[in-house]
């Protein structure tokens, strides 16, 4: 008679990089859940055009915004600079769904999201590369629409 405990014995172990991009995914997931963000800090020469959204009370942008964000972020780790371009060049947010107001924060959400990855590379010293982000990114999709439940 097997035990409670032996399937843990049968199953395959995960891979340690599995492993991390889900972790990592989960963490996101969690920090998305506030808004904004969270950053340790604003550099307003960079980034100060952001500032409004972290000094005044702004409320949390829609979900389709956050959708929006996690497509540009993926354009811009796969190096698909025309899409993007192209996408903010012609407004296709306003297509999607988003108002023109939500801009900035889209803007935002796609700089933290690129952000989050490109740190995840450069503490993994390169072993979380490009691929892998966009990995990542994906888990973090599916998280956020586990959480979101089934749409109409």
């Amino acid at each position: 008679m097997a035990s409670r405990w032996d399937y843990l014995f049968e199953t395959k172990p995960v891979p340690m990089m599995d492993h991390l991009l889900e972790e990592v995914a989960k963490l996101l997931a969690k920090d998305l859940r506030q808004w904004p963000p969270p950053v340790q800090e604003v550099d307003l020469d960079v980034g100060g055009q952001f500032a409004p959204l972290f000094t005044e009370p702004t409320p949390r942008p829609a979900e389709a915004v956050y959708d929006e964000a996690l497509r540009l972020s993926r354009w811009e780790l796969e190096r698909e600079h025309e899409a993007y371009d192209d996408y903010m060049r012609n407004k296709r947010y306003l297509e999607r769904g988003l108002a023109p107001t939500d801009r900035l924060a889209l803007l935002l959400l796609n700089r933290w999201l690129v952000d989050q990855m490109l740190g995840l590379g450069e503490a993994t010293e390169g072993r979380v590369n490009r691929r892998l982000m966009l990995k990542c990114l994906e888990r973090l999709e599916a998280r956020r629409r586990l959480i979101q439940g089934p749409t109409a």
